[in-house]
């Protein structure tokens, strides 16, 4: 996985560009001045929570597949797992560490896993908290620190410029998928309602999912 995947947008693309947008963006900045108050502190048992996801999608006889892992977090498990090992090594965050009590904090897991259910699922940081023992803020930092460790870990291969060979390849490869000539990527599909469509014509253009004969619009870039 040293080279531009051109054959098709892959998973792998999808998930970096994904992760480059959220770091490049204002909003998963953690907060520059936190507040000096004091919080009742809680028991998460985060050793449970590990388990639980252990369980759940790594052990050897899981509950969930690596299909089930692909269809809910957008992404293979190797895959995760390749991120994952790649910055617990370079980053401390993402190092099992323990606090001045010796107790154990959150694992590479649990914070790799978190962060894909915020970006992929779009759950809010703060539902997380009774599966995966974690606080919202700890959810948020996690997010931006994988997001960032993704762009400065993968950047130079997953997103830099494709070269010239590139685009030609995917040129051929959208075009013969899509029938798009010169279609660098597939951005988003909408239905839009088609509302003087001709009468012959709605038995084609209609589903059970709208109420009026629509047609499906394609965005993309060239």
């Amino acid at each position: 996985m040293d080279h531009f995947d051109s054959s098709d947008d892959s998973d792998d693309d999808i998930f970096f560009r994904m992760m480059y947008h959220y770091y490049t963006t204002d909003l998963l900045q953690p907060d520059s001045a936190p507040l000096l108050t004091r919080r009742a502190m809680l028991n998460r048992n985060r050793e449970e929570g590990h388990g639980h996801l252990y369980r759940d999608y790594f052990a050897d006889n899981c509950v969930y597949g690596a299909n089930d892992f692909k269809r809910r977090f957008r992404l293979s498990r190797d895959v995760f797992l390749r991120i994952a090992n790649a910055l617990e090594s370079r980053y401390e965050f993402f190092q099992l560490r323990y606090n001045a009590r010796g107790r154990r904090r959150l694992t590479t897991l649990q914070k790799g896993d978190v962060s894909i259910r915020l970006m992929a699922i779009g759950e809010s940081p703060d539902t997380i908290d009774d599966y995966m023992r974690m606080s919202e803020r700890t959810a948020r930092e996690s997010l931006y620190t994988l997001s960032r460790g993704v762009v400065e870990t993968f950047g130079d291969v997953y997103l830099r410029k494709p070269s010239l060979h590139n685009l030609q390849e995917l040129y051929a490869a959208h075009e013969e998928r899509y029938g798009f000539p010169g279609m660098m990527g597939n951005i988003d599909c909408t239905h839009w309602k088609w509302k003087n469509c001709p009468v012959a014509w709605k038995g084609q253009y209609a589903s059970g999912h709208h109420g009026s004969p629509s047609l499906v619009l394609e965005a993309v870039a060239s």
